[in-house]
């Protein structure tokens, strides 16, 4: 897992992300995710993504790739109730010009590290379109194990036919 994690890092999410996110806000970045949001909602969720800090039920990341620091994506992990139970929902975007090199499965990798050191929760959970075969992929490579379809509401309002991945936090590493 060092060899994949040190292809990337992972850094708090800023107010100077807010461009990042715009780059991410694209109908080709989001086609398996009901479309770009509006600027407000864009607002909004940079908003959250800021206050997430450290201390909360979850954080955002950008992903910047090393050496140099470009800013690629973004990684993060969040609470939800799924199925009675408090787990974690981890999900990420990397910008198409970076795509297919490995950093989205590096990005969830640590960030991955970083929930499980919280001890909050036993399982994380991702819940990609079933037509994403990339973010899938991202899950399979990330160690977390396929439980099947589900319905799943995202954006709010919207359900959408997505897979239910879970990786089980308690063990010594991903993947």
């Amino acid at each position: 897992m060092a060899e994949e994690t040190s292809r990337v890092r992972i850094e708090p999410w800023s107010e100077d992300d807010l461009d990042l996110l715009r780059r991410i806000n694209t109908p080709e970045m989001k086609r398996h995710l009901g479309g770009p949001e509006t600027e407000q909602q864009l607002l909004a969720r940079h908003e959250r993504y800021v206050r997430s800090g450290g201390t909360g039920p979850g954080r955002m990341f950008r992903v910047v790739s090393p050496p140099d620091g470009t800013p690629v994506g973004s990684v993060g992990y969040w609470e939800r109730v799924w199925h009675g139970e408090t787990v974690y929902e981890m999900g990420w975007n990397i910008l198409p010009a970076y795509q297919g090199r490995g950093l989205a499965t590096a990005a969830l990798l640590a960030v991955v590290e970083v929930a499980r050191a919280r001890r909050r929760h036993r399982y994380a959970h991702a819940y990609p379109s079933v037509g994403n075969a990339a973010s899938n992929a991202v899950c399979r490579k990330a160690g977390f194990e396929l439980l099947g379809e589900t319905d799943f509401e995202f954006p709010k309002g919207r359900l959408m036919r997505s897979n239910d991945w879970r990786l089980d936090l308690t063990g010594d590493r991903a993947g």
